[in-house]
């Protein structure tokens, strides 16, 4: 990596990038690739630190599916103009380009077979060919100076007609994760949507505490929330309450006061306890869910239905109730680990500011907003990182 050079006068860019993260690499990338002098800046000392935790440390760098209904927005079009125009294929021949291996895992999530450095390493090979100047380890100030933005690090200033911010939210920040852009968008009359953390675990109290007991138990089901589709994925008992893929996922829809809706059965069919009752009425409900449930929870989720014995004895009805509980359980979290536990955020800039083709600000002609910082946020498995890669490449070919 380029070390940075003190200089105490101004210097002048045609474009500054704020966060050299996934998105703030990608738009210097297209930008310098157009000729365009770009300055990259991050208060942290190396690019890309999240990148490089992501995915287990092997980057799930994109989606297959990656499409519009895999994100969150409160306007649900937004997202389309830049997926559209820069694809999961783009980045994926990108990445084979740079001659990177890579594997799909599940449900179309594409991983480096090395490592997540691969994948810095691309974007940062592509901003040094594009003559990209980088700037690392001091936070910077941000002013709007007429038609120019004007930025302070350390003892180096910076002025350019163009800013795009691509600074993140908040969560994960261990990392040096903050709320920055929401607090130099407010500055600037931009409007926010609400942000909270998102696939991020969520924490149970009071009775349903007995589940903590189950911590490191894992079986796969269909979950939901509120509003959310239905995720068919891992959920995972934690000491602190839930977690796993399916629960990340519906983490980013759920709202506190609400619950969460667990199918612990998803393959059985209609009626299979009233059937057992007539084909094998020796069985105990306990035996049965063991047949399909890790042994702790299957005792767990027994104790809790409280019917004990052979199914023959049980009445039709009981056991109607009891499996419409199993395929139908609530839990009701008290809360969620938050942004120390998020992978990323719900909400941010509202969409309602930027144009959906360019991410430039309506309000402000010059300054674009990217990546997570926007309003738009994608299920797990690789759909933040397209985004990301997608909403970097509209602002880069224009800025």
């Amino acid at each position: 990596m380029p070390r940075a050079v003190s200089c105490s006068a101004v210097q002048r860019f045609d474009v500054i990038i704020l966060g050299a993260g996934a998105a703030g690499m990608m738009a210097a990338r297209v930008a310098g690739k157009r000729g365009r002098r770009v300055l990259l800046v991050d208060h942290a000392d190396e690019p890309g630190k999240k990148i490089l935790i992501s995915g287990g440390g092997r980057c799930n760098f994109t989606n297959l599916y990656a499409a519009p209904d895999r994100y969150i927005s409160a306007n649900p079009h937004f997202m389309k103009s830049a997926l559209a125009r820069y694809t999961q294929y783009d980045f994926l021949d990108l990445v084979e380009r740079h001659g990177i291996a890579w594997h799909e895992k599940t449900l179309g999530q594409l991983f480096c077979d090395g490592s997540a450095r691969q994948i810095v390493d691309l974007l940062w090979k592509e901003c040094s060919e594009a003559a990209v100047e980088l700037w690392l380890g001091h936070p910077a100030t941000v002013e709007r100076n007429g038609a120019a933005f004007s930025i302070r690090c350390n003892d180096r200033s910076a002025e350019a007609p163009a800013l795009i911010l691509a600074t993140g939210g908040p969560s994960i920040p261990k990392m040096g994760a903050t709320g920055f852009v929401y607090a130099l968008a407010k500055s600037m009359g931009l409007k926010l949507v609400e942000p909270r953390p998102a696939l991020v675990p969520l924490t149970l109290s009071g009775d349903e505490a007995l589940f903590r007991t189950l911590s490191g138990v894992a079986t796969e089901v269909v979950a939901h929330a509120g509003q959310s589709p239905s995720f068919r994925e891992a959920a995972l008992f934690t000491h602190r309450g839930l977690s796993g893929p399916a629960i990340l996922q519906v983490s980013s829809y759920w709202r506190n006061g609400e619950p969460v809706f667990i199918d612990f059965l998803p393959d059985s069919r209609s009626g299979w306890l009233a059937a057992t009752k007539r084909d094998d009425p020796r069985q105990s409900i306990l035996r049965l869910l063991e047949q399909s449930l890790p042994s702790r929870l299957a005792a767990a989720l027994a104790e809790r239905l409280n019917i004990s014995g052979a199914v023959g004895g049980i009445t039709d009805r009981t056991l109607a109730l009891a499996e419409e509980t199993l395929h139908r359980w609530a839990f009701r979290p008290n809360g969620s680990e938050g942004y120390a536990k998020a992978e990323v955020t719900v909400g941010g800039i509202s969409s309602d500011e930027l144009s959906s083709r360019t991410m430039e600000c309506k309000k402000i002609p010059g300054l674009f907003i990217i990546g997570e910082a926007v309003d738009v946020t994608g299920w797990l498995g690789g759909y933040n990182f397209q985004w990301a890669w997608s909403s970097a490449v509209a602002a880069g070919e224009v800025a």
